[in-house]
């Protein structure tokens, strides 16, 4: 957050500058009433209250001026904060997201509207205005000792009532905001799978639970907003009390001859003025207070994202693949998804994982391309940790296909493009390398066809081809791909055997199938089960293993795969 804070500092430095005059400017009132009841009054002069008006109207035109002009520089400070937090957050987010293995939190994001809204609000410029708490009671207690006393006895018990108000609400709100995170959450993740949700009629069940989870939050809401609201009313009620109180005193006072009215009323004005900011802290004080959690929760994020260290980037790898010893534990729990497993692939080679659902081989995928950290032993690219290689340059030389493909709001070039600059040669070429050009030019409007997440426009398979696009745009030198060919029909799933036929021996290729089709395109065979090794080695030995395992009264739980044509001679 240092970095932040930099960039804030200039322009609330100029906010706190205009400040300063917009304060000055404020004793206007309070000089101009002092001066018509001490002067003008007794000396009946026109003329000196015509000058004094004038000189008021300047004094508060220039204040107007002032005053939008620091209302815009405390919008500039909010722009500032949203423009230089929503990249780096929402870049966190997809990591945190990857890492989890789904949907990246939208907290963040929200954290940083609530940053931007404090820093456009009002609260804040009462922040800048209450140092001048201190002055106006100062200049208060140069007109009269009593009045000071007055002024210093209403100011510690409007700060008081601030401290109480923070310790009275400061849980609430925070459970509150926690309450509501959890509820807006759960909506969000219930969208996600609303075709799921209707065709199965699950709507009014997850209404139900929503309705639920957002009950907590009214249940919450009601009695922080009533305390929020009895404390905002009593700070305006002992507002106007200690307001009487000081202009009982000013009347005592020029009763007993020991000040004029002028003073006293002067003193009332400036008693105001003093007090007004610590009324609108207490007024704005959810807002307040939701945006200093905001900045604590992002400083948090900030400050974890910044204990990693820079990476150099590295020359471009040739797609040596190295896992030795790999180990993985489910965060927050003692289950073990996968045990010492070991695998190599020498630049071109290509291996095919295969095993029952839940073996951990997504799980083994995610750790190969460093999406995921092991909990022991090591994946290493060209002989470098994987975690040495800087995200942003692996990714350039990486291919991945998810086992749930998802394409993002853009259009298809874009989508194999991978949201960056469009080159037109290597979008054809990825395209067709991966077999989809034709089906691509089927599309209404070709490459150009616009696609969103929950578009009807393509089916699973379309999308998966599409997704193989993306993997091969760039020419990578390492392709993962889980399960490609889930959702793929005859045709799709032969163009996707042709593309692996023609990338062996340039590409290095890790892909997880059930189908024979894929394998005898393979050179090496790793299969999983309960997250431990079963068999590991060249595609023949390991096809030979498995059916004698199958054979065996040990081994019926096995399902044994039928050798490829071709598969025995390369095992041998």
């Amino acid at each position: 957050m240092h970095s932040l804070l930099r960039l804030l500092k200039q322009p609330l430095l100029h906010v706190a500058g205009f400040s300063f005059c917009i304060n000055l400017l404020l004793l206007i009132p309070a000089i101009f009433m002092l001066q018509v009841f001490d002067r003008v009054l007794v000396s009946r002069s026109t003329d000196t209250l015509v000058v004094l008006m004038l000189g008021a109207g300047i004094g508060l035109l220039i204040l107007f001026a002032l005053d939008q002009v620091r209302s815009r520089l405390q919008a500039v400070a909010g722009n500032i904060v949203s423009e230089a937090l929503s990249p780096i957050v929402t870049k966190l987010m997809v990591a945190q997201g990857a890492q989890r293995g789904g949907r990246g939190p939208s907290e963040g994001l929200r954290d940083v509207n609530t940053l931007k809204m404090l820093f456009s609000a009002h609260g804040l410029l009462a922040l800048f205005d209450a140092p001048w708490l201190v002055v106006y009671v100062a200049l208060i207690w140069v007109a009269h000792a009593w009045l000071g006393w007055t002024a210093l006895a209403a100011a510690v018990l409007m700060l008081v009532l601030a401290v109480v108000n923070d310790k009275v609400t400061r849980r609430e709100i925070e459970a509150l905001q926690k309450s509501g995170a959890g509820a807006t959450r759960y909506l969000e993740t219930s969208l996600a799978n609303a075709e799921v949700a209707h065709t199965l009629g699950m709507t009014d069940s997850l209404i139900a639970r929503w309705r639920a989870k957002s009950g907590e939050v009214v249940q919450l809401q009601g009695p922080t907003a009533r305390k929020i609201a009895a404390m905002a009313a009593l700070t305006r009620t002992l507002r106007q009390a200690v307001q009487i109180v000081m202009l009982a005193v000013g009347a005592w006072l020029v009763i007993t001859v020991q000040a004029s009215p002028g003073v006293t009323i002067a003193c009332t004005i400036l008693l105001g003025r003093a007090l007004s900011p610590v009324e609108q802290i207490v007024g704005s004080w959810k807002l307040l207070a939701e945006g200093r959690a905001a900045f604590r929760r992002l400083a948090d994020l900030l400050d974890a994202a910044a204990q990693e260290p820079p990476r150099m980037p590295l020359p471009a790898p040739r797609g040596e693949l190295l896992a030795h010893n790999l180990v993985y534990r489910a965060p927050n729990s003692e289950r073990v998804l996968l045990a010492g497993v070991s695998l190599q692939l020498a630049a071109g080679e290509s291996l095919a994982i295969i095993g029952p659902s839940g073996a951990g081989k997504s799980t083994l995928l995610r750790l190969l391309t460093g999406v995921w950290q092991p909990t022991a032993g090591v994946v290493r690219l060209d002989g470098s940790d994987m975690s040495q290689w800087p995200r942003e340059h692996v990714g350039t030389w990486l291919g991945y296909v998810p086992q749930d493909v998802e394409l993002f709001p853009g259009t298809v070039a874009e989508n194999i493009a991978r949201l960056g600059e469009v080159a037109a040669d290597a979008v054809v070429e990825a395209a067709q390398r991966a077999g989809v050009h034709e089906m691509i030019q089927a599309l209404p409007q070709g490459y150009d066809t616009y696609v969103e997440p929950t578009s009807a426009l393509l089916s699973p398979g379309q999308r998966q081809r599409i997704a193989l696009a993306r993997a091969l745009y760039g020419a990578p030198r390492l392709l993962i791909l889980d399960e490609p060919n889930s959702n793929l029909d005859g045709a799709g799933e032969h163009a996707l055997a042709e593309a692996l036929k023609a990338l062996r021996g340039q590409v290095s290729v890790v892909v997880v199938t059930h189908r024979t089709t894929l394998v005898q395109h393979v050179d090496k065979m790793l299969v999983i089960e309960a997250g431990k090794t079963v068999h590991y080695g060249a595609t023949g030995e390991v096809l030979k293993a498995m059916q004698a395992r199958a054979q065996m009264p040990s081994g019926n739980n096995v399902v044994a795969m039928p050798i490829p044509a071709g598969a025995v001679g390369r095992g041998a």
